[in-house]
């Protein structure tokens, strides 16, 4: 199961108590001040581990708690301080306080770390607050409490290039044929409701991370169907592959909706290179074919497209092209 948001509490450990001790040794009545400082207490880090790919340990813990430090001594001696727990996440993780909302962290490459709670700093001991006047101080202070926030974590799909098209627009039956993964393949629509990632085989020891995201309508941008869950794996691509079938929809208006809500969720999905593949030619003749091809190089060649190909995955046709287009894409 594929679970791409999770909500956590953090709570870093509180500082020890710095400790009250007057030095007592035989001969030596009143050695002075000799109570240690508190130790540290735990801090709670986030670390992106490369072989975590999902969200869903975090359903079955969603409280994280870090020791604290242990208690200043006699004799001048420092509380041990706590040992600071890791949280491990997949890579491509996006981490927001969910009180302020505010974007704290983007983990994004494997050993990413980021501090969530810093531990609280020990107490001072008596040994602190000695002074000339004061020569036996019966003064420590108590070590600084931890930190507690309410953490959401989002996980966005890191993938070279995206494929992007509406329900049933032959993404699933793509990746399948292009890679040896294995997503559900039906006719019917929203047969995709979690993304899935496969491995192209690009030729010359070369290969690239392709992921198939679920269909888009229109208005996913505004949050439609499952528009922002979806459209956030795009973010991580480096290029998009606009998937079209010319058997169910005009190709120039399903185009005009997939550009628009890519643009409309945000100007990184926007500056994308991407490419136009008009899909399921087995299912046309020669003459409908050769006109919904025209009608996408037209609108591609107005929106900035690199390139159109017309392929039937299932007919294996249009596929060594597909190749070497996503090749390009990925070395621009």
């Amino acid at each position: 199961m594929f679970l791409d948001t999770a909500t956590i509490t953090v709570l870093s450990g509180k500082g020890g108590d710095g400790a009250v001790s007057i030095r007592r040794e035989k001969f030596v009545p009143c050695g002075g001040p000799d109570g240690g400082n508190g130790g540290r207490g735990g801090s709670v880090w986030l670390v992106a581990d490369p072989h975590l790919a999902t969200l869903l340990d975090f359903r079955y813990k969603r409280r994280y708690e870090a020791k604290p430090g242990d208690k200043g001594g006699a004799n001048n001696c420092t509380g041990r301080d706590a040992d600071d727990i890791e949280i491990k996440i997949p890579c491509g993780t996006t981490v927001f306080d969910e009180e302020s909302g505010e974007q704290v962290g983007d983990l994004i490459e494997a050993g990413d770390r980021l501090l969530l709670a810093a531990g609280g700093k020990g107490g001072k001991g008596n040994w602190e607050f000695r002074t000339a006047r004061n020569q036996t101080p019966m003064k420590a202070t108590s070590g600084k409490p931890g930190v507690e926030r309410i953490l959401r974590f989002e996980l966005k799909l890191i993938a070279d290039i995206g494929l992007v098209g509406e329900p049933n627009a032959g993404k699933s039956t793509l990746l399948s044929v292009m890679t040896a993964a294995r997503p559900k393949v039906a006719d019917y629509p929203f047969t995709t409701l979690i993304p899935n990632l496969g491995i192209v085989d690009l030729g010359d020891y070369a290969s690239c991370t392709l992921a198939d995201i679920p269909g888009l309508i229109e208005g996913a941008s505004e949050g439609r169907g499952l528009g922002h869950e979806f459209l956030r794996h795009v973010e991580r691509t480096r290029a998009l592959l606009l998937l079209v079938d010319p058997s169910v929809s005009e190709p120039a208006a399903a185009l005009d909706m997939l550009r628009g809500e890519l643009v409309a969720h945000g100007r990184h999905l926007a500056k994308l290179p991407f490419a136009v593949i008009v899909t399921k030619r087995d299912l046309l003749d020669d003459e409908a074919a050769a006109e919904a091809l025209e009608k996408a190089k037209a609108w591609a060649a107005k929106a900035g497209a690199v390139e159109t190909l017309q392929i039937s995955a299932v007919a294996s046709k249009g596929l060594t092209e597909l190749r070497h287009l996503m090749r390009r894409l990925y070395n621009a």
